[in-house]
């Protein structure tokens, strides 16, 4: 019998109605998930020590969570352990065409943008929604969720033919507002709004310097000080 296997009856036996463990009989996913979540924390924790049976411990109550949760789910007939390991090959397969599909990927920065767009392609695929911002978990720590969603919003406007439009856009951008500024004298100075670009952001300009504006900006007075 492989160790896998020994572990799958063990679980077996702890959930048996008959004669498993109360405590083990009472759980359901719901339950268990609190203790997935500590469990994966103290992995970490093992990792960031530098501790190799630590960790080699910690892999093992991560592994049990796994097999727990799908025990409860073979229990009500929906799937078991061996699909949940059919389904996370099947995904590294799908998301890994230059390793199992000949396609070219060029390096690691090339394959963490195919990787989100396969995973794009996955959502869509289920009805899910396919924005840079879609799909992070919710149950995520606030400040990791934070810094999650702040990659995926750089890595939407930074890459690929969106980050050469836009650098053609700024430029259209700051000239027509050198345009717009040309000839504003008085009271206009004083008292109008010179609008910019929607992308633009809001700057003083000055009459000193006529400093190039990013948005609609407010002129100063003709003295030169800003409000």
């Amino acid at each position: 019998m492989s160790a896998i296997e020994r572990l799958r009856q063990i679980m077996v036996r702890l959930r048996d109605p008959a004669g498993g463990c109360p405590w083990d009989r009472e759980q359901d996913w719901a339950s268990i998930a609190p203790h997935t979540i500590e469990e994966a924390y103290e992995l970490a924790d093992a990792i960031a020590r530098g501790e190799p049976e630590a960790v080699r411990d910690e892999l093992g109550d991560v592994l049990f969570q796994v097999v727990f949760q799908a025990r409860i789910a073979e229990e009500r007939g929906l799937f078991d352990f061996d699909a949940v390991a059919a389904s996370i090959a099947a995904k590294l397969e799908r998301r890994h065409p230059h390793v199992f599909a000949g396609a070219k990927i060029d390096d690691a920065a090339a394959q963490s943008l195919a990787w989100e767009e396969h995973k794009r392609a996955e959502r869509a695929a289920s009805g899910l929604g396919t924005g840079a911002l879609d799909g992070v978990t919710l149950g995520l720590p606030a400040l990791t969720r934070a810094a999650k969603l702040g990659s995926r919003a750089a890595k939407s406007v930074s890459t690929g033919p969106t980050r050469r439009v836009s650098s053609r856009r700024r430029a259209r951008n700051s000239a027509s507002c050198r345009t717009k500024l040309t000839g504003v004298t008085g009271s206009a100075r004083r008292k109008n709004w010179v609008t910019c670009c929607s992308p633009c952001r809001r700057r003083r300009v000055t009459s000193a310097s006529m400093r190039r504006p990013r948005c609609a900006t407010r002129m100063p007075s003709s003295s030169g000080g800003s409000a």
